[in-house]
């Protein structure tokens, strides 16, 4: 086997590189597992932070590769990881993350189990979404309003995963609902039988305070997801036809969720690195594209792929980031994926 030389990337001209972003404040990649959103979130978290802008990164993949990423390692509390810089990261363990109390609702739900059975008290039921989706969203409400961070960039678990998580606020929302409609409807009964139960009436109504609360989380990230001026849900995807047909899948169902996607990142284009980036790349090694046969058959998969790509490019700001040599991790070359983004 022939060696081959590939020089290592020591530096990028900082003046190539975006200082700041131009993003809302909550920026979520999402897509088929594999395709970079671990490598876009870390990218746009650092450009986001390099202005002065207090950034977190949220990873919700249990794969957890954004330590690998950003090289350091990232516990599961917002912790800054930059000392030069306000970038802050997290990644979401979802075996601690959910425990007993998946949403942060507090202990006082106990006494409403004791009232009305397991089965009525949990709001979740055989319909709930995976515990790690569950633990994401309870993070997620909380990071909402942590005035620490200006801007919030999550990394989400692939595509299954992701809607849902997305599905969650309706899951809840109709469950918290029936709930309270429930409690309702046993005011009556209740007063006239406080004798007979002592003091249930006032943990029961503890309880559904601790509901509606609930609800009014769900609401309002709703509202925060649903409103372009807040968030950019960003599909990330590579040029292969199967990547492309999970995008389009992904953008239906955003749609159908009123979740509004701004920006399209596709990833690992085999083209030279100042083609989508205004960077000196001399360091940067292009696949030949006039001698290797491999290399011209797997472009014109790609070229393919592109082609079919055109209904899901339309009406986004389409962003290239090439196929890069040397695996992506670190801070320089993340510098470079940053730039390609801008």
């Amino acid at each position: 086997m022939t060696d081959i030389d590939v020089e290592a990337v020591e530096e990028i001209d900082d003046a190539a590189v975006p200082s700041g972003v131009d993003a809302p404040d909550y920026v979520l990649y999402g897509g088929k597992g594999g395709v970079g959103k671990t490598t876009m979130a870390a990218a746009t978290g650092l450009a986001s932070a390099r202005d002065g802008t207090s950034t977190l990164i949220v990873s919700t993949d249990p794969a957890h590769s954004l330590s690998d990423t950003l090289e350091t390692d990232i516990p599961g509390e917002p912790t800054q990881i930059r000392e030069e810089i306000p970038l802050y990261a997290v990644e979401i363990d979802p075996e601690d993350a959910f425990g007993e109390n998946p949403l942060g609702v507090e202990d006082s739900l106990g006494p409403l189990a004791e009232l009305l059975g397991d089965d009525m008290a949990d709001p979740f039921g055989a319909a709930m979404p995976g515990t790690d989706e569950a633990a994401a969203m309870r993070l997620l409400v909380r990071y909402l309003d942590d005035e620490r961070f200006d801007r919030v960039v999550v990394d989400t678990a692939p595509t299954g995963h992701t809607l849902r998580l997305l599905e969650l606020p309706d899951v809840m929302e109709t469950m918290v609902g029936r709930l309270i409609a429930f409690r309702e409807r046993m005011s009556g009964v209740m007063e006239s039988v406080t004798g007979m139960f002592g003091d249930g009436d006032e943990q029961l109504e503890e309880g559904m305070g601790d509901l509606r609360e609930l609800s009014r989380r769900i609401e309002r990230l709703r509202a925060v997801l649903q409103d372009p001026e807040k968030t950019d849900f960003r599909v990330v995807m590579v040029p292969e036809e199967l990547s492309v047909m999970e995008s389009e899948r992904l953008l239906t169902q955003l749609e159908e969720f009123g979740i509004p996607v701004g920006t399209i990142v596709v990833n690992r284009v085999m083209e030279d690195l100042t083609a989508v980036a205004d960077i000196e790349a001399d360091w940067f090694v292009s696949p030949n594209l006039d001698d290797c046969e491999f290399c011209q058959r797997r472009w014109e998969v790609q070229q393919k792929a592109l082609q079919r790509s055109q209904d899901v490019f339309r009406g986004h700001d389409v962003k290239r980031v090439p196929l890069f040599a040397d695996e992506v991790r670190g801070e320089t070359l993340l510098r470079a994926v940053a730039a390609c983004l801008e």
